[in-house]
């Protein structure tokens, strides 16, 4: 029954969000048929394909700039916020990174369809000034890309160079003190270069105390286009972040629990002078296509990445499960941590594409080989000593020295080297799409003097059928595998990778470019999981399995109300996840919902007003001994109030509007995670 409700549920805001555009019919002057409501694949994108979304078996969600700055966002967090399937701000408010799930799960980081992210706190986050569009590709996507989670990716798009681009400035002030200047300047260097230049200063405080989130970011570009069939960009990105680490772990008592007094969602629990998280990173890359024939094309993608982080932080420590980390005067005692680390990366993506027919068969073939040399570095030390008040803290009990901290300290080096080749073929009969891939990948593991190869053959196909009315239903299926690096305690073997399996059904429909709405069904199990707890006798320490299924629903649609033109979107994903214990998925919410809303009102050319809100339902966390935490769901209301005029415009955000107080999540080990308090953010541009 539960399910029935769910479906219909569903199916009845596909359906509304179809109507919205049935009831206003549109013009061939109106806006409906020149606005795009979503944005283009691209060969650099999550599918390697620009093969529109409509006629693609699998579920895709792209976010372009226009989009996420209507919405006041300000991390790639945000960006994700309204996208169906996808948790974005998984673990509230951040500076460390961006923390997020896709159908459930982990997913990788992709900057131009190459892995941008290695380990943790390594690297410097992506600032989403210098970003074109963000894309999400859900479900499983080993094929195209290797290793990676059974949930899907995210992949973001660089601005770089090319023809016919405008230039802009933009300063913005909002909450917390946020300062920032951003310049985005284009110039045509000659008929065939064409250069960019985009660049970022911030300076801010944050919601934490003491916790600042300052960036200088540059990203200039060149693209090269000596002929129509031939283009090549160098891009490179330099990003420095300074400030403090905004997860401070607050305790369970005194947050979701009753207490004494109640922890404020700005406390503070490091040690001024000790706590800083600082990021620096810098990245080569290299894209290019050559039309080598009418059928042939050779494209790719390299990079060098360098980045490094000096990451110190001090917080209350745990306790265990289910017991209190402060006593009832709030005392309890300090952890201390010391990690200073380094990621070096150097990839490729190359591959040849190949447009033919074969009978009433029409071909695109992708042949690509992908390598990656990954090394990471980390110094890590922990201690305990010092105690600290949640209620009021009064910082400097406990700090330790530099002879202290190096007394624990234990160096680590991994590298990780892999290789795939791949092939996907696109094959269209009439209004039929048929889709198959094969990849093989080999990966080395070496840690300290532990080495580890893994090779794995994956699978994915998908069939679609385009109707002339806009209707696209489509089946797919699609694999994935993680290497687990380490040996099986009961069989002495190496441990087998962590394999995903992916069915999804759906359908789209769009009946005009202004209009998307796609429904999907999928089922995911991911194995060679950790045994879990009910197999004390299990034969190996992999016999775990994990089951997701889920139903998602997005619609976007322009239209003309009669006031003036407008936009819509609406996001509804609903999820049945379990880990091998048979429990919730921890923190990942059952329900996510949002909806978006723009209108540029007639009567006051050059308005623009935006309403949002977005759903978060109750999430949960288990750890033994029966310990289970719940944490509540939120609504969030998002508002925009803008004025265009000439090359200028002015533009206010009010991110939660009602200032709600929430928890992204709490943890059965006892920490909250606090949401993203009421921000305003003034942004005032010129264009030129």
């Amino acid at each position: 029954m539960r399910i029935t409700k769910i479906l219909l549920a569903s199916a009845s805001l596909a359906v509304l969000g179809a109507a919205s555009v049935v009831a206003q019919p549109a013009e061939p002057d109106t806006v409906a048929d020149v606005i795009t409501v979503t944005g283009s694949p691209s060969t650099f994108g999550a599918m390697k394909s620009d093969t529109p979304i409509v006629e693609t078996a699998r579920s895709v969600s792209i976010e372009t700039e226009d989009m996420f700055i209507a919405k006041g966002a300000l991390t790639l967090d945000d960006v994700l916020n309204y996208t169906a399937g996808v948790t974005g701000e998984a673990y509230g408010f951040a500076t460390r990174g961006d923390f997020y799930f896709v159908r459930g799960l982990n997913a990788p980081e992709y900057r131009d369809n190459i892995q941008s992210l290695f380990g943790n706190y390594n690297n410097t986050r992506p600032e989403i000034y210098t970003l074109e569009q963000v894309e999400v590709l859900k479900g499983p996507a080993s094929v195209l890309f290797g290793q990676g989670s059974p949930g899907g990716l995210v992949n973001t798009v660089s601005k770089i160079a090319g023809p016919d681009l405008d230039s802009e400035i933009v300063a913005s002030y909002g909450s917390f003190d946020r300062a920032q200047i951003a310049l985005d300047y284009n110039l045509a260097l000659s008929d065939t270069v064409f250069a960019r230049a985009v660049a970022l200063y911030r300076d801010a405080d944050t919601q934490v105390d003491f916790v600042e989130d300052d960036a200088l970011v540059l990203a200039p570009s060149l693209t090269w286009t000596p002929s129509e069939d031939t283009s090549v960009t160098l891009l490179v990105n330099y990003d420095e972040r300074t400030g403090d680490v905004a997860h401070q772990f607050l305790p369970l008592t005194g947050t979701l629990l009753p207490a004494a007094e109640r922890i404020e969602s700005s406390t503070y629990l490091g040690e001024p002078g000790f706590n800083r998280y600082d990021t620096e990173s810098t990245a080569v890359t290299v894209m290019g296509s050559h039309r080598l024939s009418e059928v042939f094309t050779l494209e790719g993608t390299a990079r060098w990445r360098d980045g490094s982080s000096d990451y110190s932080q001090s917080w209350i420590a745990f306790a265990g499960a289910g017991n209190p980390r402060i006593d009832a005067a709030g005392d309890g005692l300090r952890s201390w941590y010391d990690n200073p680390a380094t990621s070096e990366q150097l990839a490729a993506d190359l591959r040849l594409r190949a447009e033919f027919a074969t009978g009433g068969l029409d071909h695109e073939v992708l042949i690509g080989v992908n390598a990656q040399d990954i090394e990471l570095t980390q110094s890590r030390a922990f201690l305990r000593q010092g105690t600290l008040n949640a209620f009021n803290p009064v910082y400097g009990d406990g700090v330790p020295t530099a002879a202290e901290l190096d007394a624990v300290r234990g160096a680590s080096q991994t590298s990780t080297d892999y290789v795939g080749l791949y092939v996907n073929d696109q094959i269209e009969v009439g209004a039929l799409r048929l889709t198959a891939g094969l990849r093989y990948d080999e990966v080395s593991n070496q840690t300290g003097g532990v080495s580890q190869d893994d090779d794995k053959l994956t699978f994915a196909a998908g069939a679609l059928y385009a109707f002339d009315n806009g209707l696209s239903p489509y089946i797919s299926y699609a694999e994935s595998f993680e290497p687990v690096v380490g040996t099986d305690a009961f069989t002495s073997a190496q441990l087998k990778p962590r394999e995903g399996e992916q069915v999804e059904i759906g359908v789209k429909f769009q009946p005009n470019a202004s209009t998307l709405v796609t429904l999907a069904w999928f089922d995911i199990e991911q194995s060679n999981l950790p045994n879990p707890a009910g197999l004390p006798t299990a034969p190996s320490q992999q016999e775990g399995v994990s089951t997701i299924s889920g139903l998602e629903v997005e619609a976007l649609t322009a239209f003309d109300t009669g006031l003036g033109a407008a936009t819509f979107e609406a996001n509804f994903s609903v999820l049945d996840g379990e880990d091998p214990n048979g429990l919730p998925l921890a923190s990942v919410p059952e329900t996510l919902a949002s909806v978006w809303g723009t209108i540029r009102p007639d009567a006051l050319a050059g308005l623009r007003l935006g309403l949002g809100a977005r759903y978060l339902g109750e999430n949960e966390s288990n750890a033994g001994g029966g310990v289970r935490v719940v944490t509540g769901s939120a609504t969030l209301l998002d508002a925009l109030i803008a004025y265009d005029w000439a090359d200028y415009s002015v533009q206010l955000n009010v991110r939660n509007l009602a200032d709600e107080d929430y928890y992204a999540t709490c943890l059965a080990r006892g920490d909250c995670f606090p949401g993203e308090e009421r921000s305003v953010n003034l942004r005032l541009s010129r264009s030129f």
